[in-house]
């Protein structure tokens, strides 16, 4: 049985299941993030910092959007009943002068919030096959990226636990 190079001479990716600081031949979710040297497994630590404070980010931006939304929903609301006092109906209706209805701005609220949660999904699967690499300096480049994208990005206490979904 021939596991071989194929005529290519870099070596295969190792795929550890039990964890190890050992980067020989440690490729980083795909084949071409392969750490070849020092320098290169420094420049991959850092680019798994960015990405992993950058899921603070969008968590940050998701909730942030969410109580803009929120605001913007409930003077709609107050503005319609305001304007609608009295009236048998008492529908949610569109007034010219307010643009959208309710209707129409919680419509496009769950939209981009849905949006807003596919790429956190996304992202946290993302970041659980880094983790998956199952190696130390990995790892904790993850940590290390959650930390500083905290402490950049959180201008509330976190909401939701942390997990891949």
């Amino acid at each position: 049985m021939d596991h071989g190079h194929k005529g290519h001479d870099s070596p295969m990716c190792s795929m550890n299941m039990l964890f190890t600081w050992d980067t020989n031949n440690l490729c980083i979710i795909f084949k071409s993030w392969r750490v070849h040297n020092t320098a290169s497994l420094i420049g991959a630590l850092v680019g798994v910092i960015l990405l992993t404070a950058g899921y603070e980010l969008v968590r940050e931006l998701a909730r942030r959007y969410e109580a803009r939304s929120e605001r913007r929903i409930e003077a709609l609301h107050s503005e319609q009943l305001f304007l609608s006092e009295g009236d048998p109906d008492n529908e949610p209706r569109s007034f010219p002068w307010l643009g959208r209805s309710v209707v129409q701005e919680e419509k496009k609220a769950k939209l981009v919030k849905g949006l807003f949660y596919a790429v956190q999904v996304f992202y946290s699967f993302f970041i659980m096959l880094l983790f998956m690499t199952y190696n130390g300096w990995v790892m904790l480049a993850v940590a290390v990226g959650a930390f500083l994208g905290y402490m950049a990005f959180a201008s509330s206490s976190s909401t939701k636990s942390v997990a891949c979904h």
